[in-house]
């Protein structure tokens, strides 16, 4: 069986390949061009940064696979960037590592390892998939070592897919992997976990966005309090997150943070830790990994955000029916949860099945009115 494995020129990527040659797959390596951008606008490269294509090569030639690049600049801007971008533009708070694992990894690389002639795609994600024998269907469950589990990432990957896709990775923890690759004699054995946004290569993600084309202009904000006071003034409400407590530039003897984010007034909240936390929130787009609907007062664990523990809570459809892939949801925690924030994913597990998930939408929390 031919098998294409996603190679990024990590170790976790690296590693795989080397694990379906065991494992007696045809092997091939598929390595993503995204450019590491300055600007959304141009998808200029950034200079001096790593080339993923360099390390993935050494590693197939290691391995004496054969590597393919594909160009998906375009696509990626189309499809993770802009809506990347669109998103801050409203005032939320996006997750592109979710929207790249739909419609890049899983949907045109998919496709891709397809047409090279691979029967499945494997990946160096931290999850399993497996098929349940009693229920007839296939399974995404988190990975054995919970601190790297990424199934959270995962959600969106649809069920035509799902049966083609390999996490070999998933049964280990991260320490093993790095022995395996030095076993191997990979030269990457211990290159350095990507950290956060992995297409932003020089400065952060504010600075990336306070150059796309649609808030290049916005900045010199209001932070205002829960009653609508003027606090002072911000560089740009896209630079604050939900639950943010530090770099706020303003001088108070309590202890404040971010709250919540006005677009269209270009104002930045603060309140008390208190004020983080919520109990209710709206969840749309939702998609499910192999079912066709959802029981209603369904009780699950919601992960909020992917570094969140995840929490237990009641899905309620808002019409009082099953609960369908497209719908909005109304998602009822048993404990109030801090810094719940529009436009993260909201991934629902029972036990450490991930059933689905969608994005926040919105919290019962309301903007205050300027001071009078």
């Amino acid at each position: 069986m031919r098998a294409a494995v996603a190679m990024s020129g990590g170790v976790d990527s690296s590693v795989t390949a080397a694990l379906m040659l065991e494992q007696g797959y045809d092997v091939f390596g598929l390595t993503m061009d995204i450019g590491e951008f300055k600007s959304a606008e141009t998808c200029s490269p950034a200079k001096n940064t790593p080339t993923p294509a360099k390390d993935a090569q050494q590693v197939c030639d290691t391995l004496g696979i054969q590597l393919h690049v594909v160009d998906f600049k375009e696509i990626f801007r189309k499809e993770v960037l802009d809506p990347f971008t669109a998103e801050y533009a409203h005032g939320r708070t996006p997750n592109p590592c979710v929207l790249c694992n739909r419609r890049i990894k899983f949907g045109h690389l998919f496709q891709k390892a397809q047409a090279l002639g691979a029967d499945i795609l494997a990946t160096g994600h931290y999850a399993r998939i497996g098929f349940d024998e009693t229920l007839g269907r296939f399974c995404l469950r988190r990975g054995v070592d919970r601190p790297k589990d990424q199934s959270y990432f995962l959600f969106g990957i649809t069920k035509p897919a799902v049966a083609n896709l390999r996490f070999p990775l998933g049964e280990m923890t991260k320490e093993t992997v790095r022995e395996l690759a030095d076993r191997y004699g990979f030269h990457n054995a211990s290159k350095r976990d990507s950290q956060d946004v992995c297409f932003i290569q020089d400065g952060s993600y504010a600075d990336f966005i306070a150059r796309t084309s649609q808030l290049r202009h916005v900045s010199h904000g209001e932070i205002i309090d829960l009653k609508g006071n003027v606090l002072g003034h911000h560089e740009g409400y896209f630079r604050h997150t939900i639950g943010q407590r530090r770099g706020l530039g303003v001088a108070s003897t309590d202890r404040l943070y971010v709250v919540g984010l006005d677009a269209t007034r270009n104002q930045v909240v603060l309140g008390p830790e208190a004020a983080l936390y919520r109990s209710e929130m709206i969840v749309e787009n939702l998609s499910f990994i192999d079912h066709q609907a959802l029981a209603n007062n369904l009780q699950v664990t919601c992960q909020i955000r992917s570094r969140h523990a995840g929490a237990q809570a009641t899905l309620c459809s808002l019409d009082g029916e099953s609960i369908k892939p497209g719908d909005p949801v109304s998602v009822t925690f048993e404990q109030p949860q801090s810094a719940i924030t529009p436009g993260q994913a909201a991934v629902f597990y029972v036990d450490d099945e991930a059933l689905g998930g969608g994005w926040i939408a919105s919290t019962e929390f309301n903007m205050p009115s300027s001071a009078g």
